[in-house]
């Protein structure tokens, strides 16, 4: 038979008060956490798979801890890549809270399930300064309460970071993996010298005899190494010796000579010098040159200032003969370790000077580098166009470790010598505005934009924001507007109309341009929290040893 009339099994006022005190115990026991939804950077269009996420917005909400006792699951866990921390945490929160202060703010791309919370979401627990994923969520417990639900328990499990994008502006959560993840390394120069050098002639002889022009006739194979160059000696009671070294090359797996270059061009030679290469691995290589006996050339080159800065080759430029002649052509060798300039090789000698050449360095690939990351921040190379997260800045040392090296490119790596950089908005103040938008508004109106500190997607005429922008510069992390036309501080007092006063806090202040010169990108993540593992294995061996011997005898 059905129900009795006289009995309504559950009014709405009884509902309401039932919810009323479920909420009001939770906010008098329970304890604040963030709740920060996870949304999709890109998933799989067959399968549904997503290949990575990113954690941005965050909201405050009260919960209660099931668990005062400690975390449950299986604790701290041994294994073979070192210890695991596998706690749990469940907790409980209001219904009504969550479906009216957190789902309305909530991407609908994103928020495929409705109105309550969603598997992958995190929780992060202060208590503990932990985060926690949200592994399931139950929504019918306790069951059904005078025919209504009014709770959800979030079942979450420590959170394992695998690169995702965690930029919710609050340091104490960010930073929670800021030493987690796939982490590279970029060497930066800070500042710069330019290097000086100058160039000497062939002395006042007769025969002046210098070498002019090294020609390699046979590029030989086999080489594993470079090879040693020896040119015999000048019998000129002032002569000088002439030394080159060899350029190698590979072409289809086949190590060879490529050209010579001298290091210092001799003098007093009257015939052409015999010249040997010899040692590297390999053989076969043979070459030969031509001297200049009545002109003189750049025979060697100085440097007399090794110069700062240096990660790619800098120009060198010399000055031409008086009158008729050759210009002489230099090629800068530098020592990517310290960015300094090694040496100057001679490629072409040159002719026709009658007096040392002034010679020119060019300067390094940045004199001055300015500003100072910040975690999150994202930087570009100006030359291969690769996109990468920051992680940590060393201003000291000009070491920057990075992570998602790649984002929005093609480019996985950085370019030794490019220019880097990312651009922060230094806040000065804060304005206070008010605005009425509805969700199906299409503009916000009232806004004074003068001063604001905003992106370059923002338009703003006669003080109107148009529908798609976005103010960049907020004083805090907020979602934006059902109609993701502006970011808002609070929700609509009025959701259910659509219309309300919304409480824009836009920050005002300068843009800094954050700029630097990459010396090396090291693509490795030498910050592996698993390589541990070799101190582990190091320390076994000293106590048993099995490539040694069985410890325990032989069969």
């Amino acid at each position: 038979m059905p129900l009795n009339p006289f009995f309504l099994q559950g009014s709405q006022g009884e509902q309401r008060l039932i919810q009323d005190l479920i909420n009001e115990q939770v906010q008098i026991y329970g304890i604040e956490v963030t709740y920060i939804p996870r949304k999709f950077v890109n998933k799989q269009s067959i399968i549904e798979e997503v290949q990575s996420s990113r954690f941005e917005d965050n909201f405050l909400l009260e919960a209660y801890v099931n668990t005062y006792e400690g975390y449950s699951g299986a604790g701290d866990v041994m294994t073979k890549f070192g210890v695991s921390l596998r706690d749990e945490l469940t907790v409980t929160i209001s219904k009504e809270r969550f479906e009216d202060f957190i789902a309305p703010f909530l991407d609908a791309s994103d928020f495929e399930l409705g109105s309550r919370p969603r598997e992958g979401d995190l929780i992060y627990f202060p208590l503990g300064q932990r985060l926690f994923e949200v592994k399931f969520v139950e929504h019918e417990k306790p069951f059904y309460q005078l025919q209504k639900n009014y709770v959800y328990e979030l079942q979450c499990e420590l959170f394992e970071y695998e690169d995702e994008i965690i930029d919710t502006s609050i340091d104490e959560i960010d930073t929670q993996v800021q030493d987690e993840g796939f982490i590279t390394t970029l060497e930066l120069v800070g500042s710069g010298t330019t290097a000086l050098a100058s160039a000497v002639i062939a002395p006042s002889i007769t025969p002046t005899g210098y070498i002019r022009s090294l020609t390699v006739l046979n590029d030989g194979s086999g080489y594993t190494s470079t090879p040693t160059v020896f040119i015999s000696t000048s019998r000129h009671v002032q002569g000088v010796n002439a030394s080159a070294v060899a350029i190698t090359t590979s072409v289809g797996g086949v190590q060879s000579v490529k050209e010579l270059l001298l290091t210092n061009a001799g003098a007093g030679y009257t015939q052409p010098p015999n010249i040997n290469i010899v040692g590297g691995g390999g053989s076969g290589a043979i070459a030969t040159c031509t001297i200049e006996k009545t002109q003189k050339g750049v025979i060697q080159f100085a440097v007399t200032g090794d110069g700062a800065g240096y990660v790619t080759p800098p120009t060198v430029t010399i000055a031409g003969p008086t009158g008729s002649g050759t210009t002489a052509v230099g090629v800068p060798v530098v020592d990517v370790s310290n960015g300094e300039l090694e040496s100057i090789r001679i490629k072409d000698p040159g002719q026709g000077y009658t007096s040392a050449p002034t010679v020119t360095i060019g300067p390094p690939d940045i004199i001055t580098g300015r500003g100072n990351f910040e975690l999150n921040d994202i930087i570009t190379g100006q030359t291969s166009g690769t996109q990468a997260r920051v992680k940590e800045w060393d201003a000291d040392t000009k070491v920057l470790k990075v992570s998602n090296v790649g984002i929005g490119t093609t480019t996985l790596g950085f370019l030794p010598g490019e220019e880097i950089r990312s651009t922060t908005i230094i806040f000065v103040g804060t304005k206070f505005q008010s605005a009425t938008c509805g969700v199906n508004s299409t503009r916000i109106v009232g806004v004074d934009t003068s001063g604001i500190a905003v992106g370059a997607a923002m338009s703003a005429i006669d003080g109107v924001i148009s529908a798609g922008t976005t103010v960049l510069a907020l004083e805090a992390p907020i979602p934006p507007a059902l109609n993701g036309s502006i970011l808002m501080s609070r929700p609509s007092l009025n959701t259910s109309a659509g219309i309300g006063t919304q409480l824009i806090t836009v920050g005002t202040g300068t843009t800094q341009l954050v700029i630097y010169n990459v010396k090396a990108h090291d693509t490795r993540d030498i910050y592996d929290s698993y390589s541990d593992n070799d101190e582990f294995e190091t320390e076994a061996d000293a106590i048993i040893d099995f490539a040694e011997s069985n410890p325990f005898g032989t069969f």
